[in-house]
């Protein structure tokens, strides 16, 4: 299986590719821009489906103090723009894959805002835009008003109190902290940005649970029905068969969580099953199982941020100063012992906010 995500030289793709028809078709000059970046040796991020064929495409650079080509003059110390942005989704969640990713390379590049610029007919794009605080800005400077392409911004200078358009930053300020533990044969593949270093990346494809800004986790520990909207995650990998939990174990991520519901909010299970299975790692009847068992709690989350650093139990313990005696498949955490969390997990700072 190809790799899940590529950063690959525009002088490694084919730009015969029927890939890249569309792009050819709505931007005339786009073969002459291709080959300029191809023989600057420019990079972008590519995904190739399980078949082979490339299906998606993501082209990102920095500009600083100004984009006067649109209209209003884009201001910002540093600028990201999202100079191509395609993908072949096929009911994946890829689009969001990738958008994740180029907020990833904003907090990189400490960008103050970063702006795309897309057709009209792009609707189901610029949907997905303005879900994650893309607002439309004005357009392409020298173009008529009602011309079909559109900039869109996002600024990282400011919150806006829904935790979709604020992806990826937390809002740490007045939500209740928590650790929620995931087993690892399904951490990995829900959370591909945070696969430990010794595992096998041939486990992440295309599949919805991978590819998605969001997550949902079933569990039976009936403490997690006290979690809210907005309340934050730290995502714990249990340990590994025939290994030790103190090295093993590892706080990995931080989540946003969506919403939480109890198995008793459901008539039965296909409505549990319609409701859960669109980004769930679970496969139909692993969720009837935990269906059967009863007191199932759904937790939907969006999946913020993957730590520069895991902290293994033993830190957690001896260094952040969680209890040894603690259940660790759920807690409630302090401010202060989440702040020492965010601190030893080497996180960027421009994505908490206190």
């Amino acid at each position: 299986m190809a790799d899940y995500l590529k950063y690959c030289k525009f002088g490694d793709l084919n730009l015969e590719d029927s890939f890249f028809d569309s792009l050819k078709k709505d931007y005339p000059g786009f073969a002459t821009w291709f080959d300029g970046k191809a023989e600057n040796q420019e990079h972008a991020y590519v995904h190739y489906n399980k078949t082979g064929a490339l299906s998606g495409f993501l082209y990102m650079k920095v500009e600083h103090i100004s984009v006067e080509d649109v209209t209003p003059i884009i201001y910002g110390k540093n600028i990201v723009k999202i100079g191509t942005f395609k993908i072949d989704s096929h009911g994946t969640r890829q689009g969001e894959r990738f958008l994740k990713k180029a907020f990833d390379y904003c907090i990189c590049n400490e960008a103050d805002v970063c702006y795309v610029t897309l057709f009209r007919k792009q609707d189901g794009l610029i949907r997905l835009f303005s879900k994650y605080g893309f607002v439309e800005h004005g357009k392409k400077a020298g173009t008529e008003s009602d011309g079909d392409e559109i900039v869109m911004t996002k600024s990282f200078a400011e919150l806006t109190g829904d935790i979709f358009k604020d992806y990826p930053m937390v809002d740490c300020r007045t939500a209740s902290k928590h650790l929620l533990s995931i087993y690892p044969k399904y951490h990995s593949v829900m959370f591909p940005d945070s696969i430990l270093k010794n595992e096998n990346t041939n486990i992440l494809s295309d599949k919805t649970y991978t590819n998605s800004i969001h997550k949902t986790y079933v569990c039976n520990m009936r403490d997690t029905k006290r979690l809210s909207k907005g309340d934050i995650l730290v995502i714990y990998r249990t340990k590994d068969e025939g290994k030790s939990a103190e090295y093993s174990s590892v706080a990995t991520s931080i989540c946003v969580v969506e919403s939480v519901s109890a198995q008793g909010e459901y008539p039965d299970y296909e409505e549990f099953y319609s409701d859960v299975s669109k980004y769930s790692i679970f496969e139909k009847e692993e969720l009837r199982m935990y269906y059967n068992k009863g007191n199932c709690v759904v937790i939907k989350m969006t999946y913020n941020i993957a730590l520069n650093k895991r902290i293994t139990r033993h830190d957690l313990i001896e260094k952040i100063g969680l209890s040894r005696n603690a259940y660790y498949g759920y807690m409630k955490l302090s401010d202060d012992i989440f702040k020492k969390i965010i601190k030893a997990g080497e996180v960027n700072e421009s994505l908490i906010i206190y």
